[in-house]
């Protein structure tokens, strides 16, 4: 393996999909999303993903917001893409990834059907198989490996890792303990970092922080006093602000992506509330709620002097 075949490492940002009032992309809006997430620190861009709105995207969507992408990263942070649906749909994402710059890819779920594992099997390999680009499979929904599916898959050298969005912590054991350093190992759980502490044993170096769209300052205090075993620092975070974002998260479906987008609003991002249905945007009350932590979030643990102001 060299140096290309890894993933990306640390915290991974995802930016949304910023949409004006008509519902139109506002691509100069995500390039100040993506240029807020590079000079915050985050270790990647991985666009048009879920938190991206991929399920809504037009193809013609898509490829603006993977060219912004790459041309604001301007190779200081790798490029990873958002491929799924159904195979043709994946392939010709794949293929429009590689021709536009990119790095990598996420391969997302396919849609509607229940797969058998042999079919996960020929759709990942089809997928891997179309370009030289780094993949990673996210394990989620109707797309969960097993070992020994995911161990058929180790003859592709493009697949450089597994996102874990299940938190099967029986089957992570075996992935990790079986394949080890073969794959790069990320978090991709809801809120993650409500559960990271128990991935980290396990080999997961990586993991996505909805967060970090807003307040990457919470993201990256939180990565490295986990890392450094600071416990009372990690136990004023989840007390003062990851957990009360979380039980926000949780009272509606679909806040995993518009709630990120009431963050940064709040923060005074040029991003807007707007999403495309099926998803909802936040309530008021919900809102406010969010406000507050945020607001005690940076009262509580300011940002490091020389650090990108709110």
């Amino acid at each position: 393996m060299t140096e290309l075949r890894k993933s990306p490492s640390g915290i991974l940002g995802f930016p949304v999909a910023p949409m004006n009032q008509q519902g139109k992309l506002d691509a100069q809006a995500l390039e100040a999303n993506i240029e807020f997430l590079i000079e915050e620190g985050l270790s990647s861009i991985f666009i048009a993903c879920g938190s991206g709105e991929f399920h809504a995207l037009s193809h013609s969507e898509y490829k603006t917001m993977v060219e912004v992408a790459v041309a604001t990263a301007k190779g200081r942070v790798p490029v990873y893409t958002g491929v799924g649906g159904n195979i043709s749909h994946a392939l010709e994402l794949t293929e429009l990834s590689a021709k536009l710059g990119a790095e990598g890819y996420l391969i997302l779920p396919p849609y509607l059907i229940e797969p058998e594992q042999q079919g996960l099997y020929e759709y990942v390999s089809a997928i891997v198989e179309s370009t030289d680009l780094n993949a990673i499979v996210y394990q989620r929904d109707n797309c969960v490996l097993t070992l020994e599916t995911l161990q058929r898959l180790l003859v592709h050298p493009q697949l450089v890792g597994l996102k874990d969005g299940l938190g099967n912590m029986e089957l992570n054991i075996e992935l990790t303990q079986t394949i080890g350093d073969r794959l790069d190992w990320l978090s991709g759980m809801p809120m993650a970092e409500v559960t990271f502490p128990a991935f980290v044993n396990l080999g997961f170096k990586s993991y996505s922080s909805a967060i970090s769209n807003y307040i990457p300052h919470i993201s990256a205090m939180f990565y490295d006093a986990l890392l450094n075993h600071n416990e009372a620092l990690l136990h004023e975070l989840y007390i003062d602000v990851i957990l009360p974002i979380n039980r926000i998260r949780k009272q509606r479906k679909g806040y995993a992506v518009s709630l990120i987008k009431a963050g940064m609003e709040i923060v005074g991002l040029p991003v807007g509330t707007t999403v495309r249905t099926p998803l909802t945007p936040v309530e008021k009350d919900h809102y406010e709620k969010l406000e507050a932590i945020i607001k005690r979030a940076f009262d509580k643990f300011p940002k490091p002097k020389g650090d990108r102001s709110q």
